[in-house]
């Protein structure tokens, strides 16, 4: 029996994603085919991995960032021996599918994350070189290493348009990421057809001033070259490696290639058939010879590998059994058994001294204490380290030389963070969090989205949370934010009063199966007392921090820093003979998840004097005050001015509070009275 060539194996990733597109009608055959040929070198030649444990601590890591192309990567674990059948290739983009179609992490073994939105896989894929550096500087020995691994990411020109990849891609370079490789399909097509006409750049000059080593003018169809091409690159250890291939879009169509027309739909049948008779295929769809399945299977050779670093592994827990032991206990996603000590150690003296800080301030007071007790905790921030207090006593820096560091500065760079944190956070091992002004979450939001969409352990700090900062004006005083924020499923925002709060706050960001925000103040705000239950009650996202002996008049609701505007007005309303419970609300999506029962505690129905105090827009707070309640925010942008002259120009005001309140008394009892009225003359 002949054995099959290079170009049989890579015909086969052709010829299954010609087929599932074309079965689906729908779908981007175009790069599959125009990349086959890379994608077989470097899984058939390079790629450590185990398809029967697509979880193996030291596989490399490969990423499609072109997620569009994503039947590409759906072929190569199906011809591998992934957990992936012929007939999930046969569902291609249907309902429930293992076969989406965008990669989509947890949904499909063998897929590291989530693609699509162009240029985050490439930003993806630095966070993961970044997260096999510390972690082999942190755990690596000389006679034993235990972390020792590629990250390989396929690049489209649409990756590089976009600018986040100047943004992760300039510090690679910086960071000196030798265990990087990026393949660039440069093929010179779009969706709008050639990109001439709005892509010129010299991508190999390009990368140069990045400090990357650049492999330029590679034949992307000679697997000969190509296998050259990643030899040379796992030579250079100190730089990231940019692998500029030539390629033809939709390669082998004889009427299609090179254009448009092949980058997202299905061929249509008659060209399908023209491509098995340009490239010799007289195979029906979906069918692989066995010789060619048998030319493909890994999991033989990824069973022995995995063995043979078990092996190693073994006498790395002999001679280091600390380590070994931290090492398997952050991968599994579990905190140290003395967590909950800590975290009770730090609440009580918050506690104690009861002092007045600003939040992001009583942040930085958490992180001396966090991050020096979990060492898996890796942050940074976007430029803004002692504006953000994102640093923390007895840290090092993480560069080039300085690996094992656990501070990253990022630079001017809030999506690229936000991208390489999730990479971090999906490599395992690692908390990452980092750090930039709440306004500026808008540069970040697609990274954010992206981290909600995967459940990824992401903490994202973000200071001068509103008006509060004052003279540097409506640029800079997010007002949208919040709202926005709150709307994304599966992020927690947290938005703290006082030290205690946002002690708590980390701790449940730290806690957490995904991400969060920490929504810090400016300004200094004052410390509130609380008794047992009530700090323990701020796990639940709102609870009732001043109450009355009978049922109250109304209720006040508010977070961080308009939490003080509400207590001072309570004492106010309280001195008129209106009786006024004053709940904090620091997570409004916590405190929905919780039961009817608790809900009902803290909100009662029969209440319907709700008065929310937020210094932000308005909209998602309807659905706590109902339609008798009012919100007090804003929902215009801000002024430049001295802090507190900007809250009066808002109307957030303690006697505004106050006046807002008794007319809401006074409507509430007017309506109750007009609808008892109502049934009396109807009865």
């Amino acid at each position: 029996m002949q054995l099959p060539t290079r170009r049989d194996k890579a015909n086969a990733i052709r010829f299954l994603s010609i087929d599932a597109v074309q079965k689906a009608n729908s779908g981007h055959p175009g790069m599959p085919m125009g990349m086959a040929d890379i994608a077989e070198v470097l899984w058939n030649d390079f790629l450590q991995h185990n398809p029967a444990n697509p979880h193996w601590m030291n596989r490399d890591r490969f990423i499609l960032s072109n997620g569009h192309g994503c039947m590409l990567q759906y072929a190569l674990l199906h011809l591998t021996g992934y957990d992936l059948t012929i007939d999930d290739l046969k569902q291609f983009r249907q309902l429930h599918s293992k076969t989406p179609g965008h990669p989509e992490y947890g949904h499909t073994p063998g897929v590291e994350t989530t693609t699509g939105p162009l240029g985050q896989g490439l930003a993806n894929a630095v966070g993961m070189a970044i997260a096999e550096k510390h972690m082999a500087a942190q755990f690596n020995r000389l006679d034993l290493s235990i972390i020792d691994h590629y990250t390989y990411c396929f690049v489209g020109d649409g990756d590089l348009m976009e600018g986040i990849s100047h943004e992760v891609c300039s510090l690679a370079g910086t960071l000196g990421l030798g265990k990087l490789i990026v393949f660039y399909d440069d093929n010179g097509i779009s969706i709008d057809g050639a990109v001439k006409g709005w892509f010129s750049d010299h991508t190999p000059l390009r990368f140069q001033a990045y400090g990357w080593h650049v492999i330029a003018d590679v034949n992307g169809h000679d697997s000969d070259a190509i296998k050259k091409a990643v030899l040379a690159a796992q030579t250079e250890t100190e730089k990231p490696t940019m692998i500029c291939c030539k390629t033809t879009i939709g390669w082998g169509s004889p009427h299609l290639a090179g254009t448009a027309a092949a980058h997202g739909a299905a061929l249509g049948e008659k060209e399908v058939a023209a491509v098995r008779s340009q490239l010799n295929w007289p195979h029906a769809p979906f069918v692989i010879p066995a010789e060619i399945y048998a030319s493909w299977n890994a999991r033989e050779k990824g069973v022995k590998r995995e063995q043979d670093w078990q092996q190693l592994f073994n006498r790395y827990q002999d001679l280091y059994p600390e380590l070994s032991t931290q090492l398997l206990r952050r991968l599994q996603n579990e905190l140290p058994a003395a967590w909950s000590a800590e975290t009770e150690r730090l609440l009580q003296d918050f506690q104690a001294k009861k002092q007045s800080a600003a939040t992001r301030k009583a942040s930085q007071y958490c992180l001396d204490h966090y991050a020096n007790f979990l060492p898996e905790m890796l942050g940074g921030s976007a430029d803004l380290t002692e504006s953000n207090c994102t640093n923390w006593q007895g840290m090092s820096i993480f560069t080039a030389d300085n690996p094992a560091g656990r501070y990253l500065h990022y630079g001017v760079r809030e999506f690229g963070m936000s991208a390489i944190m999730n990479g971090m956070a999906l490599y395992g091992g690692l908390i990452p969090f980092g750090g930039t002004f709440l306004t500026f979450s808008d540069y970040a939001r697609n990274a954010i989205r992206l981290a909600a969409i995967m459940r990824q352990r992401v903490i994202y700090v973000y200071t001068h949370d509103s008006i509060g900062l004052g003279e540097d004006g409506p640029t800079h005083q997010p007002i949208e934010h919040l709202p926005s924020l709150r709307l994304m499923p599966n992020l927690s925002l947290w938005r703290p009063c006082d030290t205690v709060e946002t002690a708590v706050a980390w701790r449940m960001a730290i806690e957490k199966q995904g991400p969060s925000c920490l929504i810090l103040s400016r300004q200094a705000l004052p410390f509130q007392e609380r008794n047992a239950e009530q700090v323990s009650s701020i796990a639940r996202g709102g609870y009732i921090l001043i109450d009355t002996h009978e049922e109250p008049d109304a209720i006040l609701i508010a977070t961080g820093s308009e939490l003080a505007l509400a207590v001072e007005a309570a004492e106010q309303l309280r001195s008129a003979n209106i009786s006024v419970r004053v709940v904090s609300m620091p997570c409004l999506d916590v405190f929905l998840e919780q039961d009817d029962a608790y809900r009902a505690s803290v909100l009662p129905e029969t209440i319907g004097a709700r008065i929310v105090v937020e210094a932000a827009a308005s909209a998602c707070w309807y659905r706590i005050t109902g339609g008798q309640g009012r919100v007090i925010g804003i929902d215009r942008y801000g002024a430049s001015a001295p802090t507190k002259e900007v809250y009066r120009d808002s109307e957030l005001t303690v006697d505004h509070v106050v006046t807002v309140t008794k007319e809401i008394i006074y409507s509430v009892a007017n309506f109750a009275h007009d609808r008892q009225t109502s049934k009396c003359a109807s009865g």
